[in-house]
């Protein structure tokens, strides 16, 4: 399915939007558009909207796929005709013809949604796993809107130490009051533009210079809501990717353009009317953790049709070559990954039941999603009513295989599991035991002892994930939390001003933190009375930041600021 950081227009589903045409209408009416989409649309394009005319160029080519649609060239400039909804009415101010054209392949005229560089409404911590994706290199970069500060923007770019090898340097851009933008306030620009040729140009104290805009995919399509209950004739099965107990998933494609993964699901799995129900309520669940559930074939055999993910199930990727050979920090964000889609379910009050690696699938820019949410409790029953059905216990929480009561503690339980399943690459969890030895050894208080190479910090999250009591269970909101921050507790949000002068930046190595007031005398680690360099550090008159690092002990030395 395709991942969110596939796009940087997946990655801001508000941005930059409007309509197209098609080279068969011209002269005649468009026909009605599609009923029932819906779209969060740019504030900025909306209020553009207002006046007279709105003007936007395609960010990509979009080849028209029906007589509704307009095709895009890349470049290419058009006048919106109507902005409602994800597909937009305009007119090519090259050919005249009108039509309907995908709202997240364009970007208003003369506006930073033009620019590659800019993600505006991307999350600081989404802007670290796009940017250290494969494609992009040492200096790429990205403009965002700041998360914590009205009004104004931060620059992310990627750098690399020996110490911690590619890491993001995020650095806050501030706005003039009577216009204009800076860094660092002995050098302001007029426009954001300018100053990212400047440092385009130069680092002129940033970690680096800025070489590339952060890379993005194609977005796709957007998906046309009335086309929910589709007939089977209008999808290709491809390529079968996997099959399970109760079918098979393949990659296909929607009306041979449209590239998707459809779940077939063996006849008398799961009863035609309950799945609709279900399904419908299923759709509803939209989030940029959640695989994206677009239609169904209600007629036996089911197919359920969703976006499409290239790297697979999760299970699978851990042991491939790439997925092998992921660090520690990278195996923890796919776990954050997964933490902020249930906590998302968790918020909207919804439990998955069937939380593990399998239904977890990953993009090509290692996008993680959770996949078959609602499921499991429509083939509750045959899990049941089948002698030797793979009922999943060793994921499964003691009170939901004793009693089967299943709830967002339960979930939180299989999210235990599935963390050791992510910190071992893939392995079973509970090796050498059988189902009823899990079982037997759960109720005398058993629990999975911590993985080699597991940290103590991640396995104490763990133990928390498999308290006996549901109700002393952590949240989702909590897991995301704390595994969102597990690197990054002690980083400082922000890089440093960059500064005109090396002499004027001191980086102090030393056991702990302090701060530099407490330097000046005896208490410096490893010196004897004061140290003339802070000394003097301490009676500039301008205000200066110096970061502290660990763990150096029992000497100072002068560096560059950044």
């Amino acid at each position: 399915m395709m991942g969110l950081f596939g796009s940087k227009n997946q990655l801001m589903p508000n941005e930059k939007h409007t309509s197209g045409g098609n080279p068969k209408t011209r002269g005649k009416p468009p026909p009605a558009p599609p009923k029932g989409r819906q779209v969060i649309n740019s504030p900025h394009l909306n209020q553009a909207s207002a006046q007279d005319q709105l003007f936007v160029v395609a960010l990509y080519d979009f080849p028209a796929s029906s007589d509704r649609d307009l095709e895009l060239v890349k470049g290419e400039k058009l006048q919106v005709l109507s902005n409602e909804g994800d597909w937009w009415l305009a007119k090519s101010l090259s050919t005249g013809r009108k039509g309907y054209i995908p709202s997240n392949f364009v970007a208003q005229v003369d506006s930073l949604e033009e620019e590659k560089w800019y993600f505006r409404t991307l999350s600081r911590k989404d802007a670290e796993r796009l940017l250290l994706s494969s494609g992009n290199k040492v200096g790429s970069f990205l403009v965002r809107e700041s998360e914590t500060t009205k009004d104004a923007y931060s620059l992310s770019v990627r750098d690399s130490n020996s110490a911690h090898g590619d890491v993001i340097k995020h650095y806050r851009i501030r706005s003039l009051d009577g216009g204009g933008y800076y860094i660092s306030p002995r050098m302001t620009f007029s426009s954001l533009p300018e100053l990212i040729h400047h440092y385009s140009q130069k680092g002129d104290g940033l970690c680096q210079r800025l070489t590339a805009p952060c890379t993005s995919l194609v977005p796709q399509r957007p998906w046309a809501q009335d086309e929910w209950e589709i007939p089977r004739e209008a999808l290709k099965l491809v390529k079968k990717l996997g099959s399970g107990q109760f079918g098979e998933v393949w990659m296909g494609y929607y009306k041979n353009n449209v590239k998707v993964a459809v779940k077939t699901m063996k006849e008398g799995s799961m009863d035609p009317d309950a799945f609709l129900a279900e399904a419908n309520l299923m759709k509803k669940l939209q989030h940029n953790k959640l695989v994206r559930l677009y239609a169904v074939v209600t007629k036996q055999p089911i197919y359920i049709v969703t976006e499409y993910m290239a790297n697979g199930c999760l299970l699978d990727f851990l042991k491939t070559e790439e997925g092998s050979q992921l660090n520690l920090p990278k195996l923890i964000d796919i776990s954050a990954q997964v933490a902020e889609g249930m906590a998302y379910i968790e918020r909207m009050n919804f439990i998955h039941r069937d939380l593990r690696a399998a239904n977890i699938l990953v993009s090509e820019t290692l996008c993680c999603k959770i996949a078959d949410f609602g499921l499991a409790r429509l083939i509750e029953d045959e899990y049941l009513a089948q002698e030797g059905a793979k009922f999943p216990i060793k994921w499964t929480a003691p009170e939901a295989i004793n009693y089967g009561v299943f709830t967002i503690k339960s979930d939180v339980w299989s999210f235990g599991i599935l963390l050791t399943e992510i910190i071992t690459y893939g392995r079973i969890p509970y090796p050498g035991m059988t189902n009823p030895e899990v079982i037997r050894n759960l109720e005398r208080g058993y629990r999975m002892p911590c993985p080699e190479m597991c940290p103590g910090e991640l396995y104490s999250i763990i133990l928390k994930c498999w308290r006996t009591n549901p109700e002393e269970r952590p949240t989702f909101e909590y897991l995301q939390s704390v595994l969102e921050d597990f690197y990054t507790s002690t980083e400082k949000q922000y890089e440093p001003e960059p500064q005109q002068h090396e002499e004027n930046s001191l980086v102090a190595h030393l056991d702990r933190e302090k701060p530099l007031s407490s330097l000046q005398g005896g208490g410096g680690v490893g010196m004897k009375g004061p140290c003339p360099a802070l000394m003097a550090l301490l009676a500039i008159p301008h205000p200066l930041r110096v970061t502290v690092t660990v763990p150096c002990p029992r000497r100072l030395r002068s560096a560059p600021a950044g």
